[in-house]
């Protein structure tokens, strides 16, 4: 159950909109009520940014099956959070940020990983890292992917879990 936790999972929009909070397990995120998910990948077009200077960048990608909301800190500097790292450890991560920010632009093809968060209720990525896409090919590529990966990964219930979880094959 715990086999995709720590793992960028590669995810439609439409996928990631259905994910729920666990209710077993706290701030983990389930995938049809059965896999733990913590991190996600998605690759589409940028079609809303909002900056706040120091604070953070929060931004949608479009997949064509659905709009995920992104946010991408960039208070590394003044934050707490990160007060018990050392100080060029902090300057990197926060160049970095602010790296990525820059890259976002709206109309841009691009792949997006974080860790899924819930914030006032709703689902969204929180941004670890940003490439802009320039293969025409990309997008398609990831759909077929995520497709994949859902039928020989994803949705693959584990022998372990109660017979009302398993799906029958075929």
């Amino acid at each position: 159950m715990d086999a995709l936790h720590n793992t960028h999972v590669k995810l439609l929009a439409f996928d990631f909109l259905s994910l729920t909070s666990s209710a077993s397990h706290p701030n983990a995120i389930c995938r049809r009520g059965t896999i733990l998910l913590s991190r996600g990948e998605t690759l589409g077009i940028v079609t809303s940014r909002e900056y706040k200077p120091d604070r953070f960048l929060r931004f949608t990608i479009d997949d064509g099956t659905g709009c995920i909301p992104c946010v991408l800190w960039v208070n590394q500097l003044t934050s707490p959070y990160h007060s018990r790292r050392s100080p060029p450890d902090v300057r990197l991560i926060a160049e970095s940020a602010r790296n990525f920010a820059t890259l976002i632009q709206i109309g841009l093809s691009a792949r997006v990983r974080g860790k899924i968060t819930m914030y006032r209720g709703k689902l969204q990525l929180t941004v670890s890292d940003v490439v802009v896409e320039r293969d025409p090919n990309a997008e398609t590529l990831h759909w077929l992917q995520c497709i994949r990966l859902a039928r020989k990964c994803y949705d693959i219930v584990p022998p372990s879990l109660p017979p009302m979880y398993r799906k029958a094959d075929g």
